[in-house]
Formats: structure tokens, sequence, C-alpha cells
């Protein structure tokens, strides 16, 4: 088991830099504990259902790029978090389930990017419905630190969190600020 997140590590939402109350643990052994666990996908499937029921507010899952999230859609009403690895940037495949997980599944919980969350990916795991970051990268930490997320002012294309629509077309957007 590990802690909430490496001292190198920090926890960023899109209200700031937060204290982790998830720690990532390896075995459902940890659930007899008090706190927030975060399980690889198998072991979580291997839980109880009672167990899976009565824990939802602190459990949660850790999909890795290659787990398949259809594993976990009719289980996702007993889980309070996502987490999805990004283990390497140039594997995408987590941003995917991520705009999966809102726009299909229509999850309500929070949607976590582990692992390999670069300055340039921040912006587009936003707008993919993404809201709790591991953030381990030092630039990213950096501009974080100074409140710059980075990213287009404007955009055409629709995204699982929409931004709010400009005058006469619904293709035309407002500016974020």
């Amino acid at each position: 088991m590990t802690g909430p997140t490496t001292p190198e590590t920090r926890l960023w939402t899109p209200a700031g830099f937060q204290e982790d109350e998830w720690t990532h643990a390896e075995s459902a052994d940890a659930l007899s504990g008090n706190g927030r666990f975060i399980l690889p996908l198998q072991v979580f499937l291997d839980l109880d259902p009672e167990v899976r029921r009565s824990a939802k507010e602190r459990l949660g899952v850790l999909l890795q790029p290659g787990d398949q999230l259809e594993k976990i859609a009719d289980l996702l009403d007993q889980l309070s978090l996502v987490a999805l690895a990004f283990p390497a940037f140039s594997d995408g495949r987590s941003f995917s389930k991520g705009e999966l997980l809102r726009g299909r599944y229509h999850f309500e919980g929070a949607v976590r990017a582990t692992g390999q969350v670069l300055v340039d990916q921040l912006p587009h795991m936003l707008r993919l419905g993404f809201d709790e970051f591991e953030i381990s990268n030092p630039v990213l930490l950096k501009r974080l630190e100074e409140g710059r997320t980075g990213g287009l002012g404007l955009y055409y294309q629709p995204a699982a969190v929409p931004e709010p629509k400009g005058p006469k077309y619904s293709w035309r957007r407002v500016r974020s600020s």
C-alpha cells in the first residue's frame, strides 16, 4: 500500500492543490482500516458485492490503459472515484475512458488522472471530464502553482464539460477565461 501520493506527487483539482484523501492499495485488506482506497481493477471486481455497496464512499478503482471499462460499467454506482492511469505520454487510451465515463455512462463521481500527466494534456483532460490529477511533472507543478493551466481560449468541438454558447450559432463558443 502506498500513501495518498508520493512526496513529489501532488493532487490538483480545478479548485487548486488539495490534500489527497485517497490511498492506492494493492489488496482488499486495506478496506479493514479507515480511509478511502483506490484498488486495482481485479481486486475491485473480486470484492463481495455487499462490501462494494457498503463501502461506496471510500472505494475507488484504478484502470490501466489495457483494462476494459465495460467491466465496471454496471458497477459505477458503487464507486466514488475512477482513477485512469497514464503510464506513458504516448499512451492516450485513458483519454477515451475518461470521455466514456462522463459521456456514455454519466458517471458522477471523481475521474482522476494518474501517472504521466503533462502540461499540454491537462486542458484536454479537463474538457473530457477529468476533475482530479496526480501531478508529478515538475513543469506542470510549477505552472499550476502559478495558476496557469494552459489550453486554448476558443473551441469548435463539443466536450464532456460544455463551454457556454456564443451568440447566434450553437457552434460559436464564448472565449474561456
